[in-house]
């Protein structure tokens, strides 16, 4: 676990780890805890009481902002996909806090203006958190340390080889700059000499945010692939960066590319070309995709997009893969102009057939096994509650 947080600390170019949060949102309400206790330490806390987030930000964001007893301020994207320095200039006084920000954001940018927009925060005294959903487009490239960041939380389960998704388990661990170093969870992981042991001691600790250390699984898969790595690690992001590119080229043709820019290691397209000529959306796209076997990729985020869709093929995708999956998104707009009410109905060859999702939502059957209520069954059911 040592050597883990030692990794981990290299790569975001910071000064002190945890391994303790149990994912990314839980990093994120720490990397918050602690940025409320550095500013109590100074005897700012109740001046400070403000957290700015971009328009493109994971709803973790403001959520995590609201949990920790901030209160929230949006900042716009500007016309290259960027955070809008100006409006930031406007937002940013006396009373902020920090900022949260992906980069590259969920648009698969990376902010052209971090910099400035890192001199604008540290400036007015508040502090930058690094939201590392996305780092894994830029380890070894590029450290959120130096690029200003005070606070990272890791996402381990989707950086550093760990199933995403089924519910976990995941791991977010939390690197900062070593003026946070002191607030940390306990017990910290420390080194004497040739021993290990877990130290309690640390009284500007925040506390505990889990049981213990954290999901010591996860932390051993993770080690595991960041030493396979080892100085080549940034052939992954590398990688990863080289994929979502070489699908934006074959891409942008079929569908709207609302940011013509160079993407990291995620893009989002628009099939708002397809809506407005064929009456086709990008859930109509989804659908059909399943039909030629690959799994849909996000949809209608980051909410800034119309009709989004966000393709992120990560590093692991061989390209005879990533064409496959080109030339379906290809076939899928050529039929949406040709066949649209073939996208409108699909999937057409899944066990399960296109789902009433507003209806689903509003009236969820939550129990399943093999006494599951039959069509028959349900439609009585509503009948009833009709009458």
């Amino acid at each position: 676990m040592w050597r883990l947080q030692e990794a981990l600390i290299e790569i975001s170019g910071l000064h002190a780890c945890s391994l303790q949060p149990a994912a990314g949102s839980q990093g994120e309400l720490t990397g918050l805890m602690l940025m409320r206790a550095y500013f109590n330490d100074r005897g700012e806390g109740a001046q400070r009481d403000t957290v700015i987030t971009a328009d493109t930000a994971h709803g973790t964001n403001p959520a995590s902002v609201t949990m920790a007893g901030y209160k929230l301020a949006k900042v716009a994207t500007d016309a290259r996909g960027n955070v809008d320095v100006a409006n930031l200039r406007e937002l940013v006084d006396e009373r902020t806090a920090g900022l949260m920000l992906t980069n590259p954001s969920t648009l698969g940018l990376f902010d052209e203006n971090i910099e400035d927009v890192a001199k604008i925060f540290h400036e007015a005294g508040a502090l930058l958190y690094y939201d590392g959903a996305n780092l894994n487009a830029v380890c070894g490239l590029s450290r959120p340390g130096d690029m200003g960041f005070d606070i990272v939380h890791i996402n381990l389960h989707k950086t550093f080889s760990q199933p995403h998704g089924g519910g976990g388990p995941g791991g977010g661990p939390i690197v900062v700059r070593d003026t946070l170093e002191p607030s940390l969870p306990v017990p910290a992981i420390v080194r004497d000499g040739d021993a290990y042991r877990l130290d309690f001691d640390r009284p500007s600790s925040i506390g505990k945010v889990r049981g213990f250390t954290g999901p010591f699984g996860v932390f051993v898969r993770s080690y595991a692939y960041i030493r396979s790595y080892g100085p080549r690690l940034r052939e992954m992001s590398e990688v990863a960066v080289l994929n979502a590119n070489y699908l934006l080229a074959r891409l942008k043709g079929a569908y709207e590319l609302p940011f013509d820019r160079l993407c990291m290691h995620e893009f989002v397209l628009s099939a708002r070309n397809l809506k407005r000529e064929h009456g086709i959306t990008a859930l109509d796209v989804a659908k059909r995709l399943m039909d030629y076997g690959f799994h849909p990729p996000t949809i209608y985020f980051p909410l800034i997009v119309p009709e989004a869709l966000m393709i992120e093929p990560t590093e692991t995708e061989a390209k005879e893969t990533l064409d496959a999956f080109c030339d379906a998104m290809v076939a899928i707009a050529r039929e949406a102009a040709e066949q649209p009410e073939l996208l409108k109905e699909a999937p057409h060859g899944r066990p399960v057939k296109r789902l009433d999702e507003v209806r689903a939502a509003k009236r969820p059957i939550l129990k399943y096994g093999f006494d599951h209520p039959t069509t028959a069954e349900v439609q009585h059911l509503e009948a009833q509650k009709g009458a």
